[in-house]
């Protein structure tokens, strides 16, 4: 009996310690480096982030704060990481923060691949100028279709085609970049049976082989 009981309390105590360690978030713990052309300017209700390509800023929860350990080195703390809210918002606000301090100083691109027979991308003036938020240019893609589909490039969007098969989008945020990638892959997603289609970076799909009867 005495030996059940101590098994008991073992296993009690090891089971406390797994929920608390599965209390933390991972990513929210861990450190943002940033470089020195990049300045941080924290407030109660946000957190201002100005580099060499702009400023922006991420807003902070009442339950946040920054810290800054090191030179060029600051966390995002919060008050109980045991409410399941605070600790997801942790981790998300910290991926924010670090996404912001990249675009700011380096900046996101992605290229995007045009695959299949015929298929052609080239750059062109917008004949609408700056209509809509774009920046006066657009794409002009031949994707198989009986016409050419044309897409207005976003003024926060800087676009290049450096081969007839490839576009090279770059932007600040990388949020409002994925979106635009997404929207000219939506034209002509990859299908499963020839491989054609518009491709994002290293994006690779499974080939299905036709039924034959």
């Amino acid at each position: 009996m005495i030996i059940r009981s101590q098994l008991r309390q073992t296993l009690r105590c090891f089971s406390s310690s797994a929920r608390t360690n599965a209390h933390v978030s991972h990513i929210g713990r861990e450190p943002i480096k940033y470089p020195p052309t990049v300045t941080v300017t924290p407030s109660p209700t946000a957190i201002s982030v100005s580099g060499p390509l702009g400023t922006t800023s991420v807003p902070l929860q009442p339950y946040m704060k920054i810290e800054f350990p090191e030179t060029n080195v600051m966390a995002v703390v919060v008050e109980d990481a045991e409410v399941k809210v605070q600790r997801q918002m942790w981790g998300t606000t910290r991926t924010l923060i670090a996404n912001a301090i990249t675009g700011m100083s380096e900046g996101f691109s992605v290229p995007l691949y045009l695959v299949g027979v015929g298929y052609r991308v080239a750059m062109e003036e917008d004949p609408r100028g700056m209509a809509d938020g774009g920046n006066g240019k657009r794409l002009n893609m031949k994707l198989g279709y009986s016409h050419s589909v044309f897409v207005p490039v976003p003024a926060h969007i800087q676009a290049e085609v450096p081969s007839p098969t490839k576009i090279v989008l770059g932007c600040t945020d990388k949020h409002l970049l994925g979106l635009f990638a997404a929207k000219v892959r939506s034209y002509r997603k990859p299908e499963p049976y020839k491989g054609k289609g518009i491709f994002i970076g290293n994006e690779q799909i499974r080939i299905k082989s036709v039924k034959k009867k």
